[in-house]
């Protein structure tokens, strides 16, 4: 099956738009994208009208994308490991879109990012290795900020230069750098949410349903925006071990 002309360029289009930037070629009727930015290869083609298959190159990166697409049993191009089926190019470019969220920051992403920057970096005095922590604090932050789409974990406040990178297991406490750069070892939060989290205010169920603790007065909580049935949205397996340890060693119940 051969892809008509202008349904190609809006295959193509909703590629570029959503970090694909690199176009490698055909395979049938299957079109390759990659990003100069992301470490993912996507394929491309029509299935029932007005449909979208879309092969990715990362099995782990499909497990973030549920909800945004059916498994799709078509025959997969080479090189891809997982197929998925999407309604309308309007889908396709919400789907790329995460894709490439997840896989700039996904397991050990951002910590081949800080170690590739800060490979040449003295750590010998104290205030040496305060930069390398600086560094390692700005790469967690992006990877944060890509991860939960520029908004609030919990509100959905997408001001920018409000949100903190709030991590679950502190920076001091983490045994290495790769649990320091842990993407699900972070919560994007509003500023008073992070210094509530910071505080064992409050925590996260495994679910996502945010817990408060009893120390907060109902006026406290009023004030906070802290209703009931406030939740996050976006966990992952991967989450819920340092969230584990966050209502363990940091939660302050009572």
């Amino acid at each position: 099956m051969n892809l008509a002309p202008g349904f190609a360029t809006r295959l193509e289009k909703a590629a570029f738009d959503n970090g694909f930037d690199q176009e490698l070629g055909r395979s049938g009727s299957w079109v390759n994208f990659a990003s100069s930015h992301a470490p993912l290869k996507v394929w491309l083609t029509s299935s029932a009208e007005p449909g979208v298959l879309v092969a990715l190159s990362r099995a782990d990166v499909a497990a973030g994308l549920a909800g945004l697409g059916a498994t799709a049993t078509a025959a997969l191009p080479e090189g891809a490991a997982v197929c998925l089926d999407v309604g309308t190019i309007a889908d396709l470019s919400q789907l790329l879109r995460r894709a490439y969220q997840l896989a700039r920051t996904l397991p050990n992403e951002l910590l081949r990012d800080f170690e590739e920057k800060t490979a040449g970096m003295p750590r010998a005095t104290e205030a040496e290795r305060l930069a390398v922590q600086r560094v390692g604090q700005d790469v967690f932050r992006a990877g944060l900020m890509d991860y939960w789409d520029g908004k609030c974990a919990i509100t959905g406040l997408a001001v920018r230069e409000l949100l903190r990178a709030s991590h679950i297991k502190p920076w001091a406490d983490c045994e290495t750098d790769a649990e320091r750069l842990d993407v699900f070892n972070g919560l994007l939060l509003a500023p008073h949410l992070d210094a509530a989290f910071d505080g064992g205010l409050i925590t996260v169920a495994d679910e996502g349903m945010v817990i408060v603790s009893s120390l907060l007065t109902p006026t406290a909580r009023e004030l906070l925006g802290l209703v009931p049935r406030l939740r996050v949205e976006r966990l992952a397996n991967g989450h819920r071990r340092y969230l584990a340890w966050h209502r363990e060693r940091e939660f302050r119940s009572a």
